[in-house]
């Protein structure tokens, strides 16, 4: 080194910015892949003590959100263009690079802010939460991925349909590979039906509003919100659909318990059961998966208004607590206790109407908990299968002779849905129950597409709704 080498000055060192922003999304993407924890959980309190601290306002609020859960709906994808990017194998990068990677290829590929923008506040990020060195490897991958758009790095990274149909839907639509097989084979149809669920899937859901009748009407929750805050549900006559931005938060009427956010499938669930044709009694309903209070609080409602009352059990101390807040304010008699519900305390034969929501993997809710399909694995159906088939046989016991039993799963897997009917009542694994089908299709009026029946499956990409499926049972003896 010569003299003027060694005289000229270093460039002096500069503090990374913090950006609260990225900050803020970058800590939700962190819980999630270190606790196990849910988005639609953590990401709330985040944002509220933002708001306090005086760092958010609307406009950021919306981008971090956007940030989170884009970049968990689209992980799938974004891992295998990053994969292409890097010269070591995706499991050798420390999970917070990962992150920042996917926050930053999320920005790239999947919204509106500039390229020099994303890649920039990306390296910041990486330099305040990884340190300089490993920024600088952010920096290079960054502008890899920057150089081509998102329908050319799909193209180059995904396989041909023709050679793998399965893993070409997986690598596009940001799936693992064994839930694209069981939608797919749970829609029955083409490529065309499959590839508008996985789109669905990618989807921000709206958020619905349910009004719990005899303490708020759809109408009067419609008349509070205004035409641009509020539309109509599509099916259920319970449903108020927020535009986008409302805040549930800040209405009255969830406030006080009078109404609640619920999915108009879950909403459509509750009404075929409380709607199904029953002769004789009837007077006492049972929830026997009520966590975390949604149907609960819908039934207690409706069985109110026929004088009937509901009780509610959950084997879960923590959530029977979530279903007592949801039914408290219940215009008609109640009661919630914590049970398991495949060894009841109640006595057999004593309900007229039951709803058991099973337990499952929760394969027809990932618009709302997009990390849930980087987190399920083939072998929890083998988990949850005795568990529903158990709660299923236990709530024909719980019914009258004539009484109707509800099961339903937030679940399009078939081996979550129609096989575990099936089974209890041809008494695969057990006796078989006495009882037949009820067609749950005319209980649900106006809404379309509800395929051959008896039972029902719901679907986002036709319905708008999550993936519910309802079967309805009568028993006989």
């Amino acid at each position: 080194m010569n003299e003027q080498a060694r005289r000229r000055p270093s460039k002096p060192y500069r503090r990374p910015k913090k950006d609260p922003v990225r900050m803020l999304a970058f800590e939700a993407l962190r819980a999630v892949d270190e606790r196990a924890a849910y988005a639609n959980l953590v990401l709330p309190p985040l944002l509220k003590k933002a708001r306090e601290a005086g760092d958010f306002d609307n406009r950021d609020a919306a981008l971090a959100t956007e940030l989170v859960y884009g970049t968990l709906r689209r992980q799938g994808t974004y891992d295998a263009i990053i994969s292409a990017c890097i010269d070591r194998p995706l499991r050798q990068v420390d999970p917070p690079v990962l992150d920042v990677l996917a926050l930053g290829a999320h920005q790239l590929l999947g919204t509106r802010i500039p390229t020099h923008a994303a890649v920039s506040a990306s390296v910041e990020l990486a330099r305040v939460v990884l340190g300089d060195g490993r920024a600088k490897f952010v920096n290079a991958v960054l502008r890899k991925i920057s150089k081509d758009d998102l329908d050319t790095w799909v193209e180059r990274v995904a396989p041909p349909y023709d050679d793998d149909a399965e893993d070409h839907l997986a690598v596009v639509h940001s799936h693992p590979r064994w839930i694209v097989s069981a939608l797919w084979d749970a829609l029955g149809g083409g490529r065309g039906g499959v590839e508008d669920l996985l789109e669905a899937d990618n989807e921000r859901p709206e958020v619905t509003l349910v009004a719990r009748p005899g303490r708020v009407s759809a109408g009067e929750l419609l008349d509070t919100l205004g035409e641009e805050s509020g539309l109509p549900g599509r099916w259920s006559p319970y449903a108020v659909r927020l535009t986008e931005g409302g805040e549930p938060g800040a209405i009255d009427a969830v406030r006080e318990g009078r109404a609640g956010v619920q999915d108009e499938g879950s909403q459509l669930v509750a009404v075929a059961l409380a709607n199904a044709p029953l002769e004789g009694t009837d007077a006492r309903w049972l929830d026997g998966c009520a966590g975390p209070g949604g149907k609960a609080a819908l039934l207690g409602a409706l069985a109110a208004e026929r004088g009937a009352r509901l009780l509610a059990s959950e084997k879960q101390p923590h959530r029977a607590r979530l279903v007592e807040r949801a039914l408290a304010g219940n215009p008609g008699p109640y009661q919630v206790i914590t049970a398991d519900g495949t060894r009841p305390p109640w006595r057999p034969g004593v309900f007229d109407r039951v709803l058991v929501d099973v337990p499952c993997t929760g394969l027809g809710a990932l618009r709302r908990r997009p990390e849930a399909r980087w987190r399920r694995r083939p072998e929890d159906l083998e988990g949850f299968a005795p568990l529903q088939r158990s709660l299923l046989r236990e709530a024909l016991k719980a019914v009258r002779v004539g009484g109707v039993v509800g099961y339903a799963t937030c679940s399009p897997h078939l081996a979550e849905t129609r096989v575990v009917v099936e089974d209890v009542l041809k008494g695969r694994g057990g006796a078989a129950a006495e009882a037949e089908w009820i067609d749950a299709r005319p209980l649900m009026p106006g809404v379309t597409a509800l395929g051959d029946g008896p039972d029902v499956q719901l679907w986002p990409h036709v319905h708008g709704t999550d993936a519910m499926y309802l079967a309805l049972l009568r028993r006989t003896a």
